[in-house]
C-alpha cells in the first residue's frame, strides 16, 4: 500500500513542476533514509539537483534553437595551430562579460582558420551562462529579411532577430550583398545597437566592407555601430583543411613544414 504522504508529495511535485525530483523521488527517499545528512543539507541537495536539471534542459533547448550547423566547442579548438590568435582575449570572452555590455565580436581572417569554430564555441559558452543565441549565415539572414519585407513583415523579422542576447552572423563577405541587402543588414544592426551582442565572421577586412555591403555609406554606418563597442580578432594563417590535405599527401608539403 502506497504511503499517502508519498502520494501527496508526488502531486505537489507535479503541481510545482519539479519534474526531476518527482522522477527520482524513490531514490531520493532511500538516500535520505541511509544518509547521515541533516534535514537542511538533504533539502539543499534535492533543490540543487532540481535546479541543475532545469538548467541543463534550458541549455539543451537554447542549443537547439541556436541552430548551430556544426558540433564545435572552444575546448576542441587547437590554439597551437593559430599562434596569431589572442588567447587571453578568447579567455575573457568565455566569461560572457561582453554579452552583459552588448559588445560585439568581429572574427576576421581567410577561409579555414577557425572563425566559425570559435563563433560556435563562444555561442555555446553564452548558452551555458543563460543567454539566448542564434546562428545564421549573413546571406541567409539577408534573404529572410528580404522575403519578410516583400510580405510586409520586415518589422516582425527584425524583432525576431533582434531579441536574442547573441546573434552570430557567419561568412559575411564570402559573396557580396546587393545594395538592398546591405540596407537590410544595417536596419538589423541599428536595432541591436547597445542592446544585444553580435559575433560576425568575415574573410574580408573592414576596409573592404563597402564592396561587401554594396554601399560604402551603409558600410560606414554599419561599422560605426559595430566597432563602437567591440573586440576585433584578426586570425592569420593557413586553412586547417589545407594543412590536413598536406598531411594526407593530397597536396605537396611546404618546405620546412612537418608532415
Amino acid at each position: 500500500m502506497t504511503d499517502p504522504r508519498v502520494e501527496r508529495l508526488e502531486r505537489h511535485l507535479i503541481r510545482l513542476r519539479l519534474v526531476s525530483t518527482k522522477s527520482r523521488l524513490d531514490t531520493l527517499l532511500e538516500e535520505g533514509a541511509r544518509s547521515e545528512l541533516s534535514f537542511l543539507d538533504f533539502l539543499d541537495k534535492v533543490v540543487c539537483d532540481e535546479v541543475e536539471s532545469k538548467d541543463a534542459k534550458r541549455a539543451q533547448m537554447r542549443t537547439q534553437m541556436a541552430k548551430f550547423p556544426l558540433d564545435r566547442t572552444l575546448e576542441s579548438f587547437d590554439f597551437s595551430l593559430q599562434p596569431s590568435l589572442d588567447r587571453r582575449l578568447i579567455t575573457e570572452l568565455e566569461t560572457g562579460r561582453y554579452l552583459a555590455n552588448a559588445t560585439n565580436v568581429l572574427l576576421l581572417g581567410p577561409p579555414g582558420v577557425g572563425k566559425t569554430h570559435l563563433a560556435i564555441g563562444l555561442g555555446r559558452k553564452a548558452i551555458q551562462q543563460g543567454y539566448s543565441c542564434r546562428f545564421i549565415t549573413a546571406l541567409d539572414l539577408v534573404h529572410q529579411l528580404a522575403v519578410a519585407e516583400q510580405h510586409g513583415a520586415l518589422e516582425t523579422a527584425l524583432t525576431h532577430f533582434g531579441r536574442h542576447h547573441l546573434l552570430i552572423l557567419d561568412e559575411l563577405g564570402y559573396l557580396p550583398l546587393a545594395r538592398a541587402g546591405g540596407h537590410l543588414l544595417f536596419h538589423l544592426i541599428r536595432r541591436r545597437y547597445e542592446k544585444g551582442s553580435l559575433i560576425i565572421t568575415s574573410n574580408q577586412p573592414v576596409g573592404s566592407w563597402g564592396e561587401v555591403l554594396g554601399d560604402p555609406v551603409v558600410a560606414t554606418a554599419v561599422l560605426d555601430r559595430l566597432l563602437h563597442h567591440s573586440h576585433v580578432l584578426t586570425i592569420k594563417g593557413e586553412s586547417y583543411r589545407l594543412k590536413e590535405k598536406r598531411r594526407a599527401g593530397v597536396i605537396p608539403v611546404r618546405e620546412g613544414e612537418a608532415k
